[in-house]
């Protein structure tokens, strides 16, 4: 692997360390800092022409500065004259606009699929995005993982009998039904309506019984908890034993720590795509690492190898 570099921003340099770990190799050198003025510079610290490059960079907080650290950075290694620069995008943020769902509204899903490709990006890395459809917004190639593998290892070995697998809506029914066919139990589903565009919504009912099981709630991202907490709610008094929860990304804006603190939950289960502040840790949470995931996605990539091996 010695044409193999991994880089990373500053938006989770933890878990860029943590895949470097696993692919025995040290994290890339490269000054990635912001100036007074707010303006952003890159300087790369050694010589890359010619290697397979990986830059990893969540879209956290601050979102708008993780995402121009990640577009400065491939600028700076395409004119380093690198063989491939593949964007690792842990968590892609502003997945939730990715239609014209009202009139005079962007799509900014694909505005920054767009600035990804332009600045040089040649294949894209990602997680459990909120839409499916931003794969197509890309025309480079895209390999999308799933945090299912290491969620269903997780709660297999807890053995909740019986259980089940419930989707916070419609909408996240599919990949819900995923998990459940992993841990071979049944699924659930949560009718909801959203209500504005303020995060708000609204639980109508369940479709499903989870009366006298456990309930494992599932979610790509838990954002201000709106959602995770009117799923809780409906479980919760349709008579679910205990109530478990498990989503990719944690992103905990606005006042989420102090619904789930509050609420029924017996354990939140979340993966480190997203870095968590000590201060948003919560007792009843645990943190999965997908650092050997994406270190296995890398090597197969760099090797030519499917990465659909990763979720046999």
């Amino acid at each position: 692997m010695d044409d193999l570099s991994v880089f990373s921003g500053n938006a989770n340099r933890p878990l860029a360390a943590t895949i470097c770990q696993h692919l025995r190799i040290p994290l890339g050198d490269a000054d990635v800092f912001q100036f007074s003025n707010e303006n952003i510079f890159v300087k790369i610290n050694q010589n890359v022409r010619g290697h397979d490059v990986f830059i990893i960079q969540p879209f956290s907080t601050p979102v708008n500065r993780s995402i121009m650290e990640l577009l400065i950075m491939i600028d700076a290694f395409k004119r380093a004259s690198v063989a491939r620069i593949t964007a690792v995008i842990p968590y892609y943020a502003y997945g939730r606009t990715d239609k014209k769902d009202q009139p005079r509204v962007p799509i900014t899903a694909r505005l920054i699929a767009d600035c990804i490709t332009v600045a040089g990006a040649q294949r894209v890395l990602t997680m459990d995005m909120h839409a499916g459809q931003i794969q197509g917004f890309f025309n480079i190639p895209v390999d999308e993982l799933t945090a299912q593998i290491i969620q269903a290892r997780y709660f297999g070995e807890k053995e909740l009998e019986p259980f089940t697998v419930v989707a916070t809506d419609e909408g996240f029914a599919k990949k819900a039904r995923m998990l459940a066919d992993r841990l071979n139990a049944p699924l659930a589903i949560v009718e909801k309506r959203r209500l504005g565009n303020n995060g708000l919504t609204e639980a109508m009912g369940i479709i499903g019984n989870v009366a006298g099981h456990n309930a494992l709630i599932v979610d790509d991202e838990v954002d201000t908890g709106g959602s995770l907490m009117q799923a809780v709610r409906v479980v919760h008094e349709h008579n679910a034993r205990d109530i478990y929860c498990c989503v990719t990304h944690g992103v905990f804006s606005g006042n989420a720590l102090t619904r789930l603190k509050d609420s029924p939950i017996k354990e939140l289960v979340v993966t480190d795509s997203i870095p968590l502040a000590e201060h948003k840790r919560l007792p009843h949470m645990t943190t999965l690492s997908v650092a050997e995931l994406f270190a296995g996605a890398i090597s197969r990539i760099h090797d030519g190898r499917s990465v659909s091996e990763l979720f046999r």
